[in-house]
């Protein structure tokens, strides 16, 4: 078999990877549940090459990504649920109607119109699924509420942030960032005490309280949490890798260093940083 740019191919790869007897030992014993954490991971490495602006790398992350569409896809086909085709057919269907001022006709003439429009859609969708979700006996509970369509599965920050932007739809909100920055102060306030008390408990629940209002400022500020953490991270990965850098330089080890000289360079690293911006 050959590579291709054929999205058939693909899938016979699949299929041929998840044959009982000839296939894949590793793939055929795969299941939804195993396959997830590895479908979420490739995901991120998209965004990590997005962020990198490395197309070389996004072209290969994307095509891992694509990989983890067709082996759920190819999983269900195998239980008779739905296939690939089912996949595309419902996505495009899906972008046609939420479309209707491309593919129909609409008024919405405006970003903020065709965002509108987009909820308005998206909230008969959700009707409908509900409806289809009674007629096969399915479990309503997990998605009830006005916070019932925000997956528990998100990454904690995500599934934060998304939460709030719900709750404010229907006013639930802050009216500015500056009252967050008090309740941030309260969080760490409480945080504090959690500490000195040496619950362990409690320190777990004020700390996502405290990281919660934090992502709340972000939100209203416009910043994603994400990402700003991301970005956080990647500075330390390079402040770190200029202590790792500079204490080799000198003969000396990661192992063997004090704190103190290890925050020397650490500072020495941000100076540098401060120069080059």
């Amino acid at each position: 078999m050959e590579a291709s740019r054929d999205i058939q191919r693909l899938l016979d790869i699949m299929a041929a990877l998840r044959d009982p007897e000839t296939g894949c030992p590793w793939d055929v014993v795969q299941t939804f549940d195993t396959i997830r954490p590895y479908t979420i991971e490739e995901a991120y490495e998209v965004a990590d090459a997005i962020e990198r602006h490395d197309m070389d790398d996004l072209c290969d992350e994307l095509g891992d990504l694509l990989l983890q569409v067709v082996f759920h896809a190819r999983m269900a086909e195998e239980a008779g649920v739905f296939s690939f085709g089912d996949v595309v057919e419902a996505i495009t269907r899906k972008m046609i109607r939420r479309h209707p001022h491309v593919f129909a006709r609409s008024d919405a003439d405006t970003a903020e119109a065709v965002k509108l429009q987009w909820d308005e859609i998206k909230q008969a969708e959700k009707a409908d699924r509900r409806q289809r979700r009674l007629q096969r006996g399915a479990s309503q509970e997990e998605h009830a509420g006005h916070l019932g369509s925000i997956q528990r599965s998100f990454p904690a920050l995500v599934e934060a942030l998304k939460l709030q932007e719900r709750a404010a739809k229907v006013g639930f909100d802050w009216s500015e960032p500056e009252p967050i920055l008090d309740k941030v102060e309260e969080e760490i306030g409480e945080l504090r005490q959690a500490l000195k008390d040496g619950d362990r408990g409690k320190v777990a629940d004020e700390l996502g309280d405290l990281i919660f209002a934090l992502v709340n400022i972000g939100r209203h500020v416009g910043t994603d949490p994400e990402m700003a953490l991301r970005g956080t991270n990647t500075k330390f990965r390079r402040r770190f890798g200029h202590i790792e850098k500079e204490l080799e330089a000198g003969g000396e080890t990661l192992d063997a260093a004090s704190l103190e000289r290890m925050e020397e360079l650490w500072q020495a690293a941000k100076a540098i940083e401060r120069q080059l911006t």
